[in-house]
């Protein structure tokens, strides 16, 4: 049974979803704690526990396509990874607006970073396919050809909350998203790539509520 929240708009109903995506190590169950902030929603969480773009694709289009047809408007909340798996997914998709918090914004770039900092070449990848590193990552070259040969082509507006610490996407790769997309961004100093302190989170929740709106 559906239990819809609604926006009453001009004497017309409209209804409101929004479809949560969390990041490495997170859960659909984080969807519950965004509920009090996004009142006008109904927040559902994408379940997934793999990390292949190409199958979380999958886990993102079920819940996409159980609310399309059901719901007015549709936004996107998603952290960290989260966020590439979105604009992979939904990139060609009616998507009224983006949240997304210390997003992922240019995977290839963060593939390569990760390289560097594991001291391995493209060609060592290549020949070897997978590389476990010290800080817990595994480099897959299977994963880094699918980035490139699924260049991605977001257009939906986006909200951006950016942690000055992120320590997995740098500054000049935000700049670069915000100068060529319809983005707008916040950035919270001091902060690191997991909104997960008192603070962090109280400066996490009063964006959400500012950006909804």
């Amino acid at each position: 049974m559906w239990i819809y929240k609604i926006l009453i708009y001009g004497g017309v109903i409209l209804k409101k979803a929004m479809i949560y995506v969390h990041g490495k190590g997170g859960s659909y169950l984080e969807a519950e704690q965004f509920k009090n902030i996004c009142l006008d929603f109904d927040v559902f969480g994408v379940d997934y526990n793999d990390y292949f773009p190409w199958i979380v694709k999958n886990k993102i289009m079920e819940v996409y396509d159980k609310i399309s047809e059901k719901y007015d408007y549709i936004y996107v909340l998603a952290n960290s990874i989260g966020a590439y798996f979105t604009m992979h997914t939904l990139q060609n998709f009616k998507i009224e607006k983006a949240l997304f918090i210390s997003p992922i914004l240019d995977m290839e770039q963060l593939i390569v970073d990760m390289m560097s900092w594991a001291n391995v070449s493209e060609k060592e990848l290549s020949e070897r396919k997978e590389i476990p590193t010290d800080f817990g990552e595994t480099l897959s070259w299977e994963y880094l050809c699918f980035v490139r040969a699924n260049p991605i082509n977001w257009k939906t507006p986006t909200e951006i909350l950016y942690a000055e610490h992120d320590n997995l996407t740098s500054r000049q790769t935000v700049d670069k998203f915000i100068d060529r997309h319809c983005a707008n961004l916040t950035v919270m100093n001091d902060g690191e790539h997991w909104f997960h302190t008192d603070e962090q989170i109280f400066f996490r929740d009063n964006w959400l509520r500012k950006v909804i709106q």
